[in-house]
């Protein structure tokens, strides 16, 4: 959805129809959070004005609520919840809430001994490669992977990982421990100017036995901080819509340095 002050565009929704329910729409059903993009034109007020716009014009397609994903306040680039306080306006209800592990890398916070053990131990047996690999052979580590855990399969297909890749170079990034020539352990960044964010993490069994991901990690997120990004999101943590944190992976993740950020659902009944 568009937004214009007379002839300028001021705002963009992205939405679309829930896969399975068509009286909701979602910001945004494909993506995990999905609020108003604007250029900082949008506050206080004119956030508020916004959004009823965008209500209206929901009600009058025939939909009975929306769901609006709210940016995590990391990925912004400056602060910008004013939509928040629109949404509170509008009667809008948080029906949802997942938590993530992110490291601020202004603000490191001290690492326990055992992931400096863990690090000193993966490099003495894996090497860390940066964007070294086809596609086909980290798409394989991650599919497993999510089978062998999760009975899950990856979003992303090879090939899509690969044209995103070629076409966001700078965005999409693998890095791999390489153990005896194959990989062992692999992290698929999606990176912005603000937050460089792990979308896909992977290790199989001798990743594990040699802590590898211990090794890719720090490898990344050193080059975060070198690229001048402000945070490093390991995403979230959650199962059943939020209601459940996975202990150990959350524990995991945030003992490289990080701290919890919340990715907040809202619901707006357009009725």
């Amino acid at each position: 959805v568009l937004l214009f002050n007379e002839r300028a565009i001021v705002g963009v929704l992205p939405a679309a129809e829930h896969p399975s329910d068509n009286s909701l729409v979602v910001s945004h059903p494909g993506a995990t959070y999905g609020g108003l993009v604007h250029d900082g034109g949008l506050t206080g007020e004119r956030t508020l004005e916004a959004l009823q716009a965008v209500t209206s014009f929901y009600r009058a397609q025939g939909y009975a609520s929306l769901q609006y994903k709210a940016l995590p306040h990391t990925y912004a680039q400056t602060p910008a919840q004013d939509d928040l306080y629109a949404l509170f306006r509008l009667g809008a209800v948080r029906t949802r809430c997942d938590l993530s592990s992110t490291i601020d890398l202004a603000a490191r916070r001290p690492r326990p001994d055992r992931r400096r053990r863990a690090l000193k131990k993966a490099l003495n047996q894996v090497n860390v490669e940066w964007d070294a690999l086809a596609w086909q052979q980290v798409w394989q580590l991650i599919a497993d992977n999510l089978a062998r855990k999760h009975d899950a399969s990856p979003v992303h297909s090879a090939q899509e990982l690969a044209t995103l890749h070629q076409r966001f170079p700078e965005h999409i990034r693998v890095v791999c421990a390489m153990h005896q020539g194959k990989p062992v352990a692999a992290v698929v960044l999606f990176n912005s100017r603000q937050v460089w964010h792990a979308q896909y993490i992977a290790s199989n069994e001798a990743g594990h036995e040699l802590n590898a991901l211990d090794a890719v990690f720090e490898s990344a997120i050193n080059r975060a901080a070198e690229s001048g990004a402000r945070y490093f999101d390991f995403g979230t943590s959650n199962e059943h819509a939020g209601k459940v944190l996975n202990a150990g992976l959350y524990r995991f993740k945030t003992e490289f340095g990080g701290g919890g950020v919340a990715h907040e659902f809202y619901q707006l009944n357009l009725q």
